[in-house]
């Protein structure tokens, strides 16, 4: 079981910064306080032999601080974009070091791009597709050492279920990103 043991003033933020904008709206000035993120990337992944997605589970301590309860969180692969890569670079990165698997760049499809925590950040966000066959895994996933992911394969049969299934915490961005699959993917193999 996990805990919150204490939360405290952040002093030196590595992944955001703290800011007060101050702003004009209808001629009347106005403050919000926010935050500075980075932008992400995010990975609907679709494995073709398994007929079934590819999502991680892993601890969110926001999420942990929120609900005191549950932190974990069913996500699409995903990552910060902090580095000078292109942004499918990184996608194509995160695959491999969250899921295990070895998808070349070209082969990642943009979808969209969207805002995310747009009361707090307004960070962007942009979402890709990949298809994975079995020779594409190279490893078993897990990313960084202190990230502990866990992957999952959720059956295509089993998806939109587990779309609103509420016993199971997760991110609009999987759920849209499933919704997508369903609508543009999925409709075309069935024709």
């Amino acid at each position: 079981m996990h805990k919150i043991t204490a939360v405290k003033p952040l002093q030196n933020p590595r992944f955001i910064k703290p800011i007060k904008i101050c702003y004009t709206q209808n001629k009347k000035q106005k403050e919000w306080e926010a935050v500075i993120s980075h932008n992400s990337v995010s990975i609907l992944l679709y494995h073709k032999e398994k007929d079934a997605f590819v999502i991680v589970k892993q601890l969110r301590p926001a999420v942990l601080n929120a609900n005191q309860k549950q932190g974990y969180m069913h996500e699409l692969c995903a990552g910060i974009v902090d580095k000078e890569l292109s942004e499918q670079e990184i996608a194509k990165e995160e695959v491999l070091e969250e899921c295990g698997y070895d998808v070349p760049t070209e082969k990642l499809q943009k979808v969209t791009e969207f805002y995310t925590s747009v009361g707090i950040s307004g960070a962007k966000q942009i979402l890709y597709y990949a298809q994975l066959e079995e020779r594409m895994k190279i490893n078993e996933g897990g990313g960084l050492e202190e990230e502990e992911i866990e992957v999952l394969y959720i059956p295509l049969s089993e998806a939109k279920e587990f779309m609103f299934n509420e016993s199971y915490q997760k991110t609009p961005g999987l759920i849209m990103g499933f919704y997508w699959f369903f609508d543009t993917k999925y409709q075309n193999r069935k024709n």
